[in-house]
């Protein structure tokens, strides 16, 4: 490893000690938030709180929708389809086949 990786890892190692001592001190009495981990004991650290409370508002705002075309601003799914005919595709005995532009029915966002 690198001298960089070291250093980070023992500056790694000192906040996982303090954090270590704060959740001790809360438990002897001290006023905190108290998470029960999945063995129904214990405390889990803030970092692994936060992580988490992140990853469920992601799921609330934006469900997952697979094979969907989905509205980078609102999340929707429903669109209307328009030529772009500024884009020609390709052109055979005078007929052009345009592009298409698909933009969100709920807020106009082009996606």
């Amino acid at each position: 490893m690198s001298e960089f990786e070291e250093k980070i890892l023992n500056l790694l190692e000192k906040i996982d000690e303090k954090l270590d001592k704060l959740l001790d001190t809360k438990k002897s009495g001290g006023v905190g938030t108290r998470v029960v981990a999945s063995t129904g004991e214990g405390y889990v650290k803030p970092s692994a709180v936060v992580e988490k409370q992140e990853e469920e508002q992601k799921a609330i705002e934006k469900p997952p929708v697979e094979g969907r075309r989905v509205c980078p601003a609102c999340g929707g799914t429903t669109f209307n389809t328009e030529e772009d005919r500024t884009q020609v595709l390709f052109q055979q005995g005078g007929m052009k086949i345009y592009a298409k532009r698909y933009i969100c029915k709920s807020c106009g966002t082009e996606a």
